[in-house]
C-alpha cells in the first residue's frame, strides 16, 4: 500500500518477504492517500523499478489509464519494466477513483463511462504491445486517440494484462479483451460467479481460462490476540474492502470523514479479522481452492514484518496449489 508506506520502506518490506518465502509484490498506483493519516503517495513506476533491482518475484501494479496517464504513457512504462525484468512484470489496469483521477481537473465519468474507457484503454495497450517491431500503431476511440507511433523499448515478450473488477459483467468483458482477472476477497458465492463470468468471456474468444491468470487481492488484519487484530484494521481500515461509496470521494480527508463511520461489520466476508494463524491458513487456502492462481495479501497492522514472520512460519508453508 504505497498510500501507507514511504517507498524506501515499502522496497525494504518487499526485500524482507520474500526471503521468508513470499513471492511477488503488487503495488498501489495513488496520486493521494485515501486518507491523511496514511500519509503517502509514491509514484508506483519508480518504486516498481526499484522492486526489480532488489527481488527476484514477480511485480506489477494495478495501474490507472485515464486521467492521470494515458494509455499509451502507461504502455510504455508497462513495457520498460518488462524489458528490464524479463518474464517478472505483469500489468494490472483498473477504472480508478476520484481520490486519484480528479486531480487533473478532467471530468469524472460515471461508472458506465469508467467502465467503457478502461477496456478501451485496454484494446489501445495490447495493440502496442502486440504490434511487430518496426511497425506504427494508430488507434481512434471514444476515449483516447493515438498518432502513428510505436513503443520503441519492448520486452520480447509484452507483459500480461490483467483487469481488476468486482462485478460480473465486467469480468465477463475482462475474458473476452484481457490475458486475466484480478479481484478482491469477497464471499465464495460471489467469487464463483466472477471466475464462472471470466471463463465465459474468454472461451467467447477462443481463449483457455484455465490458462489465463486469476489474482485475487486479500486484506486481512492479524495480531497476537484478537481484540488488537480487530482495533489495528479499524486504525488503519483497507479502504478498498470496507462496504463504502468511494468512488466519487474526491480528498483523502472526505474519505477519512467516511471512514471514521466504519464498523468491522463493514469488512464482513472481505477481510479476515483473527489472531488464529489456522484461520488465516484455511482462509487463503479457500481462494486456492476456488481456482485462483495468485494471491496478494495485504496485513492492516502496525507491524509488518512481524506479520511477515508468522505468515511465513505458519501459513505459507502449508497452503496447496
Amino acid at each position: 500500500m504505497l498510500e501507507a508506506l514511504h517507498p524506501r520502506d515499502a522496497v525494504e518490506l518487499a526485500v524482507y518477504a520474500q526471503a521468508r518465502g513470499f513471492g511477488g509484490v503488487m503495488a498501489t498506483d495513488r496520486f493521494q492517500p485515501w486518507t491523511a493519516r496514511q500519509g503517502q503517495a509514491a509514484f508506483v513506476w519508480d518504486v516498481l523499478g526499484a522492486l526489480g533491482e532488489r527481488t527476484t518475484g514477480d511485480l506489477g501494479p494495478v495501474a490507472v489509464p485515464g486521467n492521470r496517464m494515458h494509455p499509451a504513457v502507461l504502455a510504455q512504462a508497462s513495457a520498460t519494466l518488462a524489458a528490464m525484468n524479463p518474464g517478472r512484470h505483469w500489468l494490472g489496469v483498473a477504472s480508478g477513483d476520484a481520490v486519484d483521477e480528479h486531480v487533473t481537473g478532467d471530468y469524472w465519468p460515471e461508472a458506465p463511462g469508467r467502465i467503457a474507457r478502461l477496456f478501451e484503454a485496454v484494446d489501445l495497450i495490447k495493440k502496442l504491445f502486440a504490434a511487430p517491431a518496426g511497425r506504427d500503431v494508430r488507434f481512434a476511440g471514444q476515449y483516447f486517440r493515438l498518432e502513428a507511433t510505436r513503443l520503441w523499448t519492448a520486452p520480447e515478450t509484452a507483459p500480461e494484462v490483467l483487469v481488476a473488477t468486482g462485478g460480473p459483467v465486467t469480468a465477463r468483458r475482462a475474458g473476452r479483451q484481457a490475458d486475466g482477472l484480478i479481484t478482491m476477497a469477497a464471499p465464495p458465492e460471489r467469487l464463483e460467479v466472477l471466475l464462472d463470468r471470466f471463463a465465459a468471456g474468454a472461451r467467447e474468444a477462443g481463449k483457455d481460462p484455465d490458462a489465463m491468470p486469476k489474482v485475487v487481492q486479500v486484506p486481512v488484519s492479524w495480531a497476537p490476540d484478537a481484540a488488537r487484530a480487530e482495533e489495528n484494521l479499524l486504525a488503519n481500515p483497507p479502504i478498498g474492502a470496507a462496504r463504502l461509496p468511494r468512488s466519487d470521494l474526491r480528498s483523502p480527508h472526505d474519505v477519512a470523514a467516511v471512514a471514521r463511520l466504519l464498523r468491522p461489520e463493514d469488512f464482513a466476508g472481505r477481510v479476515l479479522v483473527s489472531d488464529d494463524l489456522a484461520a488465516h491458513r484455511k482462509h487463503l487456502q479457500g481462494f486456492l481452492d476456488l481456482g485462483f492462481d495468485r494471491i496478494y495479501v495485504h496485513d492492516a497492522g502496525p507491524d509488518p514484518r512481524a506479520w511477515i514472520d508468522a505468515y511465513a512460519a505458519q501459513v505459507l508453508p502449508d497452503l496447496t496449489p
